[in-house]
């Protein structure tokens, strides 16, 4: 069987390569970044990711770093207030030791890491590059985020602050709570990108913010591209997954859901060297339907209709629309 090559070391490579191992193939990894870093992410795996996980052979050793345990999720809308509760816990867990766990785990199994950038080859290829596209000039957004220190909880809490921003409130591990969230840059150069500032201008999220103690500086990632990449145009054993495949909008928390969901199907599509366009039809598949949702209830909030789809759906109906089939 021949080797695969995977471009990228974060959630969806290293899903790619564990992927591919357990099929049977060779893996040589490339990531020239320093790794493991942390990452602006909302760091929350919702509960199919422990099935995806397993599967992978990994969840036994996700366990061991105990993740928060997430039983709660609450939507803040303006004066509206939604609540839910997961038929399945969630968990949450940092970037920097997820992407160090699944790196690790690849590894003891075989994969071979290069610290240089590959580049796509005649052979299979997984690109787990992450997003790539440039972002048109106007009100671009940017997305931010913190760990902080202080009184947890188990509730995923999203506080929607307008028509292009939000803030997700979510425990890591080790007792720390991660604050990460996305804002227009007119918002925040009025502000001259003071995140402290920019959170404690909404009451309610001020409020949840009052006990805790920011750790270290914010984090800025952005321009961001909301975008999906379905087309053939590629090499036909090149097999691009995560946010180089899909990057959804992160309120709905599918973010490493789908990167650790593409990564393995690319892995194991290209351990069999399937053909590009079978790779995209499945993934296709799996994530417009989540995509979609994401897109319909982010325009129903720029077109100041959001607090009143929110007054009849329920939150763990919008949990539900935004998830990939796993």
């Amino acid at each position: 069987m021949a080797t695969v090559r995977v471009l990228g070391a974060g959630p969806a490579g290293s899903a790619a390569a564990l992927a591919a191992l357990q099929a049977g193939a060779g893996v040589e990894i490339f990531e020239k970044t320093r790794f493991p870093r942390h990452k602006v992410c909302g760091e929350f795996l919702s509960p199919e990711s422990a099935v995806l996980l397993d599967r992978l052979g990994v969840w036994g050793a996700v366990e061991k770093l105990a993740p928060a345990r997430l039983a709660r999720m609450r939507l803040r809308l303006g004066c509206r207030e939604k609540k839910g509760v997961f038929s399945e816990p969630a968990f949450g867990i940092s970037r920097f030791s997820l992407d160090h766990l699944l790196l690790d785990q690849a590894q003891q199994l075989g994969a071979r890491l290069h610290r240089t950038t590959g580049e796509a080859c005649v052979g299979p290829t997984v690109v787990a590059t992450g997003r790539r596209a440039a972002a048109t000039p106007g009100d671009r957004l940017f997305g931010f985020k913190a760990h902080f220190r202080g009184p947890v909880n188990d509730a995923v809490e999203l506080y929607f602050l307008s028509a292009h921003s939000y803030v997700g409130v979510s425990a890591v591990e080790g007792g720390f709570t991660n604050v990460c969230g996305l804002a227009g840059e007119n918002a925040l150069s009025e502000l001259g990108f003071d995140l402290d500032e920019f959170a404690h201008r909404d009451p309610a999220l001020k409020e949840r913010l009052a006990p805790l103690e920011r750790c270290w500086k914010w984090l800025v990632a952005g321009p961001l591209v909301f975008e999906q990449k379905f087309g053939n145009g590629a090499p036909r054993l090149q097999y691009p997954a995560g946010d180089a495949l899909s990057f959804i909008d992160p309120f709905t928390g599918s973010g490493i859901l789908s990167a650790l969901l593409t990564g393995a199907m690319a892995g194991e599509s290209a351990a069999r060297a399937e053909s590009r366009e079978l790779y995209l039809m499945k993934t296709r598949k799996a994530l417009s339907a989540p995509f979609l949702a994401a897109r319909l209830f982010s325009r129903s909030l720029a077109g100041g209709w959001g607090q009143h789809v929110a007054g009849w759906l329920p939150a763990s109906w919008l949990f539900r629309l935004t998830r990939p089939a796993v």
